[in-house]
């Protein structure tokens, strides 16, 4: 009976020993393969705050390694975009990939005012200029400001929408947004039913 106790203590004593070295084997393993604290952080929501933004300027900043804009359209930006069929590719943002569905509309954003997008050129992935100056005469009569990516000459209006006759297959990506207030932005959420209520 003594001999059977001793065995079982033995084998019990063993497995936890042996499962425990085990354990302490695999640990630098399993923690070297897990993202780091500022992995996991470039993934996070971003919070932005737009109090200090004017009338046709921008904000850069990286999100997901990825460049995102912030702008404030002027009057004459918002007066600008237009619906016309034949003059854009996607004119009523129906490419679901290329947008939320709340960006689903004329002004391709929460609010006319401010627009949110991925500063990479649809095409081939290169980072278009941005051209807040309404004039024409730079490149052709037909385009009026946006978005100009030099690489290929892709075309983007005040809403990120690429032009027809133009490399660029799809609009510019609108990231998941939400406000937070009048002046600050989280990049990375996606609105509630009441922010987009607001907007709307």
């Amino acid at each position: 009976m003594e001999k059977n106790n001793r065995r079982k203590f033995l084998t019990r004593s063993m497995a936890f020993l042996s499962s425990t070295g085990i354990l302490s084997i695999l640990w630098p393993f399993l923690s070297y393969m897990s993202p780091t604290a500022r992995e996991r952080g470039a993934g996070a929501p971003v919070k932005v705050d737009i109090s200090n933004l004017k009338d046709g300027e921008k904000i850069d900043l990286i999100w997901r390694k990825k460049p995102i804009w912030i702008i404030r359209r002027s009057k004459a930006m918002i007066d600008g975009i237009e619906l016309e069929e034949n003059k854009y590719k996607d004119p009523l943002s129906e490419n679901l990939s290329q947008q939320p569905e709340f960006a689903r509309n004329k002004y391709r954003s929460l609010k006319p005012e401010i627009l949110v997008l991925e500063g990479i050129c649809t095409h081939l992935g290169c980072n278009p200029s941005f051209r807040p100056k309404i004039e024409s005469k730079n490149l052709d009569n037909v385009w009026s400001g946006g978005f100009f990516c030099a690489c290929h000459g892709s075309k983007f209006d005040f809403a990120g929408k690429v032009y027809s006759g133009v490399p660029a297959g799809a609009n510019l990506k609108v990231p998941p947004y939400r406000f937070v207030d009048d002046n600050t932005i989280v990049i990375g959420e996606m609105p509630s039913n009441k922010d987009e209520e607001s907007a709307a």
